[in-house]
């Protein structure tokens, strides 16, 4: 008589004499666990029953169902390894490419040749090695080259409520990237988990394969 059985309970009712640490039990667990059905027929007393459904074949398709999606979630883990690296290696990328921009040379030689200067830039904490970001490059050019612009900027990040926490210009900069980093670093956990999770599914389906062909 074929029994068709959907979750642990039941089956443990069913055959309570399969020992627990079998690895089919837990292949069957974890096929359970992700809304699987098997119809099995029952054989002698103590013994595992037949696995009727899913045959091999039903199997082998729900395993290329899997890989299919650890392939697609592994390669958004690797987008998102990226994004997270070129995050947090913003400020060491631009700490080199700073060097070749000429405006960067026009400030340290302002820093050394005029005190006025230095006191300001170093009142607002000038991001002077972001000047190859596009985002910054227009801020710091105006710093350098303006006066009253920078004597303004000075006084605005001296004086007002927004920087009262932090005196610094480009704060921006570094919350923007904690949050690109934030936001991989969540995508990254969830990823690893899903593909975790379907590699712990595709190794219970290769488990009952070998079951269904008992």
């Amino acid at each position: 008589m074929h029994k068709v059985i959907s979750n642990i309970k039941q089956f443990k009712e069913d055959f309570p004499n399969i020992d627990k640490n079998d690895e089919k039990r837990k292949a069957l667990e974890r096929y359970f666990s992700v809304h699987g059905v098997v119809k099995v027929v029952p054989t002698e007393k103590g013994a595992w029953p037949k696995l009727i459904y899913p045959n091999y074949s039903v199997l082998e398709s729900k395993l290329k169902e899997s890989r299919e999606k650890k392939k697609v979630y592994s390669e958004k883990l690797g987008e998102w390894k990226k994004k997270y690296l070129s995050a947090s290696m913003y400020h060491k990328v631009h700490q080199m490419k700073k060097f070749t921009e000429p405006l960067y040379w026009k400030h340290v030689a302002k820093t050394i040749t005029d005190s006025d200067y230095r006191k300001d830039a170093e009142a607002v904490k000038l991001p002077a090695h972001l000047v190859s970001d596009k985002k910054w490059k227009p801020m710091v050019k105006m710093f350098v080259n303006d006066v009253d612009y920078r004597k303004q900027l000075s006084e605005t990040v001296s004086t007002s409520m927004v920087y009262k926490k932090d005196r610094k210009v480009a704060k921006f900069a570094d919350d923007q990237r904690d949050f690109r980093m934030g936001s991989a670093e969540k995508q990254i956990k969830e990823l690893e988990e899903k593909i975790k999770q379907l590699e712990e599914t595709e190794s219970a389906l290769k488990t009952l394969q070998k079951w269904a062909r008992e």
